[in-house]
């Protein structure tokens, strides 16, 4: 089983629960160990967490799994 789940939320960010190790593009480790809520929109100011911005640049998303 995994350790860490990642929900898409309608029309904003991804959350993300249990442990999991996020790297950036430069190769810095972030070690989350409860949740965390990742920017879908690209608008954040403090990349990759949410900052809410979502809901003032009409972000509309609503991703469902494909079987």
């Amino acid at each position: 089983m995994a350790d860490a789940t990642i929900t898409p939320g309608d029309n904003g960010p991804y959350h993300v629960e249990g442990d999991f190790v996020l790297i950036d593009g430069a190769g810095n480790k972030f070690e989350v160990t409860d949740d965390a809520w990742l920017c879908r929109c690209g608008e954040s100011t403090n990349k990759p967490f949410c900052t809410g911005t979502h809901r003032s640049c009409d972000f509309i998303d609503s991703s469902r799994v494909a079987r």
